[in-house]
């Protein structure tokens, strides 16, 4: 007998772990203490049942811890580790559906729906949502996962190419093309189906978002599309392409949070001075930072100057609480000087040392390794360049 190939094997353990043993096997698992012998329990469980089912229970149990920390129910979902790493936390989900539900839409696509992951969030934007993916596994995931969310009688899937889709009667599209590298930075031709192709749905469906890696390049974009880079606290998730029907701006830094969310749009004005460092310096927030919106940031604030035309750190004279961004108090600066920094940190009692670099090269963890101190603060080493000199700010949490 020939082999399964992974979609075969992966179906047979999805049908497997919907059956009435395996929904057991699962729920003694996620019961079970995370700080027990689960070698102990496995075995214990392979003398109870099939071999096959166990294996296949305790990797999805796996992915179903890891999931957690994207899904509220993701002890009541099903996972491959590809479609997992895929999916946008349930934040993020929710933001850009409440996003395409200003269109008003009673039909809505989810094209390359993965596990569906987004299918929760989607269906609170429109009466249907149809669903498409190639991948069987997933598409059949995408509908278990929908009905751990109650929203299975709001969802339709359909197995085919997404550019082969009639979207007739469609009134807005969710893409989630799958990216071809591991990379963050992505360009046109980095996904599946590629973003050009996505572009073009425009078209025939005014709504449309796309989602792409954080690091996309913002260049290729068309003229009347926004871009949204979207963070969850400081970790800048992914970026969003959204169509002239739905743009705001042509850029904007989202901040999820806590239940909230703060948006920074370009603000014009004066230009924004460049200085040396004052008494506290502005980390920026990555969704900012990528956004391109540093500038407005500090026309925001007020306040605040550049230390580097080239260099996203701003500086001021006072604390800046702000959601975009953190505020540290800068303790020592001067001239990039690695000798001198052991001793200018055991100087100020800094032992715990987080490293923020930007504009400088560098081995971050090779220099946090030589520089490990035994003081009691917690510091924060910037490298960066102040009017275009290396430069090193020795700084603390302001708050």
């Amino acid at each position: 007998m020939a082999p399964m190939d992974e979609t075969a094997r992966g179906l047979a353990n999805l049908d497997l772990l919907a059956t009435p043993a395996g929904r057991a096997v699962l729920d003694r698992l996620a019961s079970s203490d995370p700080a027990a012998d689960e070698l102990r329990l496995a075995t214990a469980l392979r003398r109870e049942h099939p071999a096959e089912l166990v294996t296949a229970a305790l990797a999805q149990h796996g992915l179903r811890r890891r999931a957690a920390g994207k899904f509220a129910r993701a002890d009541r979902m099903f996972f491959t580790r590809d479609g997992l790493e895929q999916a946008s936390p349930e934040p993020v989900a929710r933001h850009r559906a409440a996003r395409l539900a200003t269109a008003s839409p009673n039909a809505l696509a989810d094209l390359c729906c993965g596990i569906g992951g987004d299918l929760f969030a989607l269906a609170g934007a429109a009466a249907r949502v149809l669903a498409v993916d190639r991948d069987e596994l997933h598409l059949r995931m995408a509908r278990r996962n929908a009905a751990a969310y109650g929203v299975a009688d709001r969802v339709r899937t359909l197995r085919a190419d997404v550019r082969e889709v009639d979207l007739a009667g469609v009134d807005a599209v969710f893409v989630d093309p799958a990216r071809r590298s591991a990379g963050r930075r992505m360009r046109t031709g980095d996904s599946e189906p590629p973003l050009d192709w996505c572009l073009t749905l425009a078209p025939a469906v005014e709504a449309v978002a796309i989602k792409a890696a954080p690091g996309l390049d913002r260049e290729p974009v068309p003229a009347g599309w926004e871009v949204e880079f979207v963070a969850d606290g400081r970790e800048l998730k992914e970026a969003v392409l959204w169509s002239p029907a739905l743009a705001g701006a042509p850029r904007r830094a989202t901040v999820l949070g806590d239940g909230r969310t703060w948006q920074l749009l370009p603000e014009p004005g004066d230009a924004v001075d460049c200085r040396d460092p004052g008494g506290y310096l502005l980390d920026p927030n990555p969704a900012v930072t990528r956004a391109g919106l540093v500038e407005d940031l500090a026309r925001r604030v007020g306040d605040a100057w550049k230390i580097d035309e080239r260099i996203a750190f701003l500086a001021s004279d006072r604390p800046i609480h702000t959601p975009f961004g953190r505020p540290l108090r800068v303790l020592d600066d001067g001239p990039w000087k690695e000798r001198e920094l052991a001793g200018r940190l055991r100087a100020l009692d800094i032992g715990a040392l987080d490293i923020r670099r930007r504009g400088l090269a560098g081995d971050v963890p090779a220099l946090a390794r030589r520089l490990r101190g035994n003081g009691s603060r917690a510091g924060v080493l910037v490298m960066t360049r102040v009017r275009d000199k290396p430069w090193a700010l020795i700084c603390e949490a302001a708050g």
